[in-house]
């Protein structure tokens, strides 16, 4: 807060400069811009149709996000701004004044388009019309096309002169773009707006019905390439069966996969009755013995010859029924010869007698018709075994078939997916292209309207601009400023508290002690105010009597005027004051007082002057290259100051500046007190931190800082110190 208020302090002290140069930029700047014409503005609206899709007869489905339409938003408007579009602008405002249309020239021809010839005009048309019906630019690098441009430029037509008064933006969120155009005729700003419309409609349409066939084309293309290659696969997939005489795979497969099963099935059957049949014939033959066997084997030779005949035939009929896959036709063939065959048998039995002492009939009826059953299972087996083997075989062949099938009929299934793909997206951009978004300008630009002057605007504008600027370079040089105007300032640099202030005085003052009582003046009278201050800090350090050196960093810093009003200043509380001039090389209080003791004599004779209340006495000093210890010892030189403590409250003294370290510090071994002056505007260097820490080691003689020729403080009284961070 404090460097604020010093900052405005700074402002104040400069008031002056902050008025006249704002002051004389708003009448510069008034001069410049009262003969600026006025400016008209026009406006136009375009629907896009990107927000807005009343106007659509198909609409996607899916709605896009608001990111995505402010991008396409964003991405036209850029588009209106490009110089190729600006360009065809300007072609048509160049060609308006090259074939001179009075109704649509607006400005005064420059003096390079008033020199063409006809003939020359002529010729810059016909290669501006080219470039406008290209959409091209103009090649600076050839003459005559640089020499067109120029002209343009000139004319205030160039896209870069356009576009800095071109304001093109969306409505809110809205499906529109809104164009402002401002010139200085009304026709003109309309004209501009209208042609800028009308050629970015254009081109954005063809753009758009270019890029729409060019689409179209090629998904048509890239649908017939699907199509082919589908047939082509088809193809492959027909030759293939034709060529192996493959009807149906499937069903061939399943149809011999059943057949297989079912002759394992009998297989297994007819094995197990030829198992049971042994089994029991073997049983029977056990039941006989060998001398029946013969007899019966002889009796029944003739009927066996039929009975073996039918067999056979039986065997053959049989083979023939599985081979026929077991035709129902061929079993009622075979169940006719088994009933022959059992007739036969029967026909045995009844014609020849076995043995009328032995009853074993029924065993050989049934030993027969098992050994026929068994001779029909044995050949079944082979039979079946047979037609096993031939339908393994034939399905082992179907195995590599049903491969290069799967492998054709999955490349037709993906060649057949693409085909759907290419054909659906072939049809939605049909059906989308078909009724493409096309920017519509649903508002013409009229001839614009006068727009408020601007001009009290630029002035009002320059005005703050220069007050800032001047403020600026203000606070520039108060942050690079590194001086101390504010005893706060000195205070913090320091360390040390400062008792006061003291205003600069004109170089006229009289400050003399004759002086102090009989001016008026109001600086001076401010001065002995703070001075008086000073004087009430210093007095509360110690009790009477007591010495106090007064000394500084530097020169020129006015300790003498200090001095003098300090002294004036006590004398005023009927304190006996005693100034003793100790800077021997610039003794300006002995100059002031030349009819003063000095000190020298009061040393050298021992002869204490006579105090007198109220009154101030002085001892000066002559002027040469010596110090006071160079004037007696030590011992000598105290034992006068102490005498001179006696009869006085107050000894002042004036010291050398710290600058002559050995001369301040002898006069300061003998002091009480010390007070350092410290002149405002100026600054502490490096060189002064060894004065500073001097001061600080007199372990507490050092009473504080005295800041004097200080500015635009308002009088206050007071020790001022360091604040303490908390």
């Amino acid at each position: 807060m404090t460097e604020v208020v010093q900052f405005l302090r700074l402002l104040q002290r400069n008031k002056i400069t902050l008025i006249l140069v704002p002051l004389i930029t708003v009448i510069v700047c008034y001069f410049l811009v009262r003969r600026l014409p006025d400016t008209y503005e026009s406006h136009a609206r375009i629907a896009t149709g990107l927000v807005d899709k009343t106007d659509q007869v198909v609409t996607r489905a899916k709605d896009e996000q608001d990111q995505q339409i402010a991008r396409k938003f964003e991405s036209l408007i850029q588009v209106m701004r490009l110089k190729r579009t600006l360009d065809q602008v300007s072609y048509r405002l160049i060609l308006n004044d090259l074939k001179g249309l009075k109704d649509s020239t607006w400005r005064e021809p420059v003096r390079e388009l008033e020199e063409m010839s006809k003939a020359d005009k002529a010729k810059a048309v016909a290669l501006i019309t080219q470039k406008y019906q290209k959409h091209e630019e103009l090649f600076l690098w050839k003459q005559e096309e640089k020499k067109l441009n120029d002209i343009i430029v000139e004319m205030g037509y160039g896209a870069n002169t356009l576009r800095e008064k071109l304001i093109i933006y969306r409505t809110g969120v809205s499906d529109y773009i809104d164009v402002e155009f401002e010139a200085e005729h009304p026709d003109l700003a309309a004209y501009v707006i209208n042609t800028l419309a009308q050629e970015f409609i254009s081109d954005n349409s063809s753009r758009v019905v270019g890029n729409n066939k060019k689409t179209i084309d090629f998904l048509a293309s890239f649908m017939q390439q699907k199509l082919q290659a589908l047939n082509d696969r088809m193809n492959t997939l027909k030759n293939f069966k034709i060529q192996n005489r493959v009807l149906n795979l499937n069903e061939q497969a399943k149809s011999i996969y059943g057949q297989m099963a079912d002759f394992e099935t009998r297989r297994q059957i007819a094995q197990k009755d030829i198992i049971a049949y042994t089994a029991a014939i073997g049983n029977i033959d056990r039941r006989f013995n060998p001398t029946e066997r013969k007899y019966f084997e002889s009796a029944l030779t003739d009927i066996n010859q039929k009975i073996i005949a039918t067999k056979s035939n039986l065997k053959a009929l049989n083979e023939r029924y599985i081979l026929s896959n077991f035709d129902n036709r061929m079993k009622f063939s075979l169940d006719s010869l088994r009933s022959r065959l059992s007739e036969e048998i029967n026909e045995a039995t009844d014609k020849y007698a076995y043995n009328p002492m032995v009853v074993k009939q029924d065993l050989v009826t049934q030993k027969l018709s098992m050994e026929i059953s068994l001779e029909l299972a044995k050949n079944s087996v082979a039979s079946i075994q047979g037609e096993l083997d031939r339908l393994n075989r034939k399905f082992d062949g179907l195995v590599p078939n049903e491969a290069r099938i799967q492998e054709y009929e999955t490349s037709i299934d993906i060649a057949s997916k693409e085909y759907i793909e290419a054909l659906q997206r072939y049809n939605e951009a049909s059906l989308e292209f078909s009724f493409p978004i096309y920017l519509r300008l649903i508002e013409r630009a009229m001839p614009g309207e006068v727009q408020a002057s601007k001009k009290m605007v630029l002035v009002i504008l320059s005005g703050v601009i220069s007050f800032t600027f001047c403020v600026f370079v203000f606070f520039i040089l108060f942050y690079l400023d590194k001086s101390i105007r504010y005893p706060l300032q000195l205070a913090n640099e320091t360390g040390k508290p400062v008792l006061g202030y003291l205003n600069a005085l004109d170089k006229d003052s009289n400050l003399s002690l004759s002086g102090m009582n009989t001016s008026d003046d109001k600086s001076v009278r401010l001065y002995k105010n703070l001075v008086r201050s000073i004087r009430y800090e210093l007095d509360n350090e110690m009790s009477d009597p007591k010495i106090i050196a007064v000394t500084s960093l530097g020169y020129g810093v006015g300790k003498t005027p200090f001095v003098i009003a300090l002294a004036w200043a006590f004398s005023k509380i009927n304190k006996t004051v005693l100034i003793i001039d100790g800077n021997f090389a610039q003794p300006d209080i002995s100059k002031l007082n030349p009819d003063s003791t000095p000190f020298e004599n009061f040393v050298k004779s021992n002869n204490l002057p006579e105090p007198t209340p109220g009154q101030i006495t002085i001892l000066g000093a002559k002027t040469g290259d010596i110090s006071v210890l160079e004037l007696a010892d030590e011992k000598v030189i105290g034992q006068r100051l102490q005498a001179l403590k006696t009869r006085f409250d107050i000894i002042l003294i004036e010291t050398d500046s710290l600058r002559a370290m050995n001369r301040a510090k002898e006069w300061v071994s003998f002091s009480d007190l010390v007070v350092a002056v410290f002149a405002a505007g100026r600054s502490i260097g490096s060189e002064d931190q060894s004065k500073i820490q001097y001061l600080d080691g007199l372990n507490g003689k050092f009473a504080g800082w005295v800041l004097t020729n200080t500015e635009s403080i308002p009088e206050q009284a007071g020790k001022v110190a360091k604040p303490v961070e908390v």
